[in-house]
């Protein structure tokens, strides 16, 4: 009889009474999603879990399970020697693996063997995941939203930062993303998390926030580079009031030029970026651009990119936009009292919509 407890509770509090979380899938795996807060403490590693698996396809059950079981001891045996090694008797873990069969059973009961009271969560990852999207998929949330609009290069990711500050809760959906939400808002040398990371990221952030006092986000569109912002929340996006910043484009486009410095240096993603406007550019328009990027001339091209796509793309959506405006309030983005001042202004409103902070 195994010697560890086994639940199905996966929630923030839940999770909050183990003393880790350990997951033991392979590195690959867990790159893709995890359980907020995880340590990846594999028994296969990537190379061993591939070799397993075709050796039970092509060979043999019997042997993959008998030199699985020989990298699975090798592995746990290394953990308890490194990682494990400082934690004391009242070591408190939980322990998953894809679907909670033989790789999180054999961590959890070798660690139940030295004596730490182990769970094993039944179902693994699978059983989290169920939960994250009926969370963001599946169950309306009652939230007091307040959006913060504008064109782009208008600072709202800056004042967005700016009101947490200030005491105002915010959610950084680009932050979570890793990705400044527009054409050409790739970070340079960081690929975005997989979709369902990108959930486990939203979900958490979401567990910390007070669902009675309002939270601020960035208007985005429905996604976010490639990560799609998952329905529950967008609903509730869609419907939300909004404060719009103004500011004028030539200090939008010298905006641009610091916050997108990393791309605006890679001439190689600059042609990627092109590449995905939605309406291809001349022949000649890009060899214009081209000479721009040759020159220095990053203002120039970013006004040229505000005037052919990113405030026709702005304008048209927000015509279709049917939620109010609650505000409007001129900043100049390049200018950090400014800044300021224009978080103070959303503050302000926020207050004025929802009541107190």
């Amino acid at each position: 009889m195994a010697g560890y407890e086994t639940t199905e509770a996966v929630s923030a509090a839940d999770l909050a009474r183990y003393d880790a979380v350990i997951d033991v899938r392979s590195p690959a795996e867990f790159a893709l999603d995890h359980l907020p807060g995880a340590e990846n403490l594999p028994v296969l590693d990537d190379q061993q879990r591939a070799e397993v698996g075709t050796i039970y396809v092509q060979e043999s059950r019997f042997l993959a399970r008998r030199i699985g079981a020989a990298h699975v001891a090798r592995n746990i045996a290394r953990h308890l020697e490194t990682a494990l090694a400082d934690r004391p008797a009242s070591f408190k873990p939980l322990i998953y693996c894809w679907r909670g069969g033989q790789r999180s059973d054999a961590m959890a009961t070798i660690l139940s063997q030295v004596g730490w009271p182990v769970t094993l969560l039944r179902g693994g990852y699978r059983t989290y995941r169920r939960h994250v999207t009926a969370s963001l998929y599946d169950t309306p949330k009652a939230l007091k939203l307040l959006l913060i609009d504008g064109h782009t290069g208008s600072a709202k990711t800056e004042i967005l930062h700016q009101l947490e500050a200030l005491g105002v809760q915010i959610l950084d959906l680009e932050g979570l993303a890793e990705h400044r939400g527009s054409l050409f808002g790739a970070l340079a040398g960081r690929p975005q998390p997989s979709q369902k990371l990108f959930e486990t990221r939203l979900l958490q952030a979401l567990n910390t926030l007070d669902p009675e006092r309002p939270i601020v986000v960035e208007a985005e569109a429905s996604k976010i580079g490639d990560r799609m912002t998952p329905p529950v929340l967008w609903q509730a996006m869609q419907s939300a009031p909004r404060v719009v910043l103004d500011a004028p484009q030539a200090s939008r486009a010298q905006y641009l030029v610091g916050a997108y410095g990393d791309i605006a240096a890679d001439p190689n993603a600059l042609e990627a970026a092109f590449d995905r406007l939605p309406v291809a550019p001349s022949a000649e328009r890009r060899a214009a651009w081209r000479g721009m990027i040759a020159a220095g001339a990053f203002a120039d091209l970013a006004q040229a990119l505000i005037d052919l796509h990113y405030d026709p793309a702005y304008d048209r959506a927000a015509r279709k936009a049917g939620a109010p405006v609650v505000g409007q309030i001129i900043v100049e983005p390049t200018d950090p009292a400014s800044c300021s001042a224009a978080a103070r202004g959303v503050a302000t409103l926020v207050c004025e919509t929802f009541g107190c902070l």
